[in-house]
């Protein structure tokens, strides 16, 4: 049975054109055909979700903000501490995807988590957020620049900002990141821009100047079907209270 999702998913992803005039279009016709076999597949592609929820303060009360969650698959990191949180906000373009994190949500009796259809460059909560996490969607996401300032202008002064990500580096990296070669930086990004996947060695470096960092780490995961090995790097950064 996996094999065969698998087999759906890598034909979408090597064999279905990607069309659509805006963003939001495109992401659904990427997404709609692999909707309800996406989380087998990126499971083992996307590496580092759960460790960095785990590597987050959990407290009752709390409000988070995910962008880009698509199907909420990163909620069953924290299935048993849902309950306790003010509200979660599950930000996402993409109606296939949504589709299945509101399955998800509804299976879980969740009232307290409000999928959101939305652009996670304009999108505001209701209410100041603790955390606002982006995993895996920072590199999807054309104006990341207008992202990542629009979720520091939803968190709370000393709330938390989350990334887990596909990284490059930048050729000569500043004191304390890891060197790529030219080669890998090179193939990653041509082979992830197929999928409208963009990689970027500005995401830490501005990252860094909006947040003062409390952790960061840089890894490479295996890539399924592949002999080789993507990297990708976690990042917490926490707003600063003036």
């Amino acid at each position: 049975m996996n094999a065969i999702r698998d087999l759906r998913v890598l034909w979408h992803l090597a064999a279905t054109p990607i069309r659509g005039r805006t963003h939001a279009e495109r992401l659904e016709s990427f997404y709609a055909g692999q909707a309800d076999d996406y989380d087998g597949f990126r499971q083992r592609l996307l590496h580092g979700r759960q460790e960095l929820v785990e590597q987050l303060p959990h407290a009752p009360g709390q409000v988070w903000l995910e962008m880009g969650g698509g199907t909420g698959a990163n909620l069953e990191f924290m299935a048993d501490r849902i309950p306790a949180k003010q509200a979660v906000y599950l930000v996402d373009l993409t109606p296939s995807l949504l589709a299945v994190a509101e399955r998800r949500i509804a299976r879980h009796g969740w009232t307290n988590v409000h999928p959101v259809a939305a652009d996670a460059c304009t999108y505001q909560p209701p209410e100041p957020v603790d955390v606002a996490v982006f995993s895996y969607s920072l590199t999807m996401i054309p104006d990341w620049h207008a992202a990542l300032l629009n979720a520091h202008a939803a968190l709370k002064p000393g709330g938390l900002l989350a990334v887990v990500d596909f990284h490059v580096a930048h050729k000569y990296p500043s004191p304390g990141h890891r060197r790529q070669g030219w080669l890998g930086r090179w193939f990653w990004r041509v082979w992830f821009d197929r999928d409208n996947v963009w990689l970027s060695p500005d995401h830490l470096p501005f990252l860094e100047r909006l947040f003062a960092t409390e952790f960061l780490a840089e890894r490479r995961g295996k890539v399924p079907y592949l002999p080789c090995r993507a990297p990708y790097y976690l990042y917490i950064g926490r707003k600063p209270e003036n």
